[in-house]
């Protein structure tokens, strides 16, 4: 690749995502909860990656420790997350979703996920669809690195 092309990508992919998960913001009913995007985020994530600490979860999303404490304790004052010891280290507390906080996602994925893809299906080829697809997994790739 030339630093030409990783400069142009470098300006246009941060633009597109934020776009993007704005319209998926809207389109998700997200701006008609009380819950912010990095708190439905960091609840989808251990919905799927199972009971994490506070600093794992920091890591995983990105954030700083003090900011993750910050969501989590929203998240547990609404309901949507418990804390319990960890069985392996008892210095540790692992946080997971309750039934609420499954709930929540269940309402909130199906309309995203619907949305995105009329939207695929309406105004993509099938070649764009598997281009967009390996795009996801690259974007997957690029924000562990």
């Amino acid at each position: 690749m030339t630093p030409a092309l990783a400069r142009d990508v470098a300006r246009r992919l941060p633009r597109a995502i934020v776009r993007l998960r704005a319209r998926l913001r809207v389109e998700s009913k997200l701006g008609d909860m009380r819950h912010t995007w990095s708190q439905v985020s960091t609840l989808g994530r251990l919905a799927e990656d199972g009971p994490a600490t506070v600093s794992a979860l920091a890591v995983a999303e990105h954030v700083r420790p003090q900011s993750m404490a910050e969501t989590i304790a929203a998240l547990r004052k609404a309901g949507l997350v418990a804390a319990k010891s960890d069985p392996t280290d008892g210095r540790k507390t692992l946080m997971s979703v309750t039934p609420t906080g499954r709930k929540l996602l269940s309402t909130i994925r199906p309309v995203r996920e619907a949305w995105l893809e009329a939207a695929i299906q309406q105004n993509l080829t099938a070649a764009e669809s598997r281009t967009l697809l390996k795009a996801a997994d690259i974007m997957e790739r690029l924000a562990d690195c």
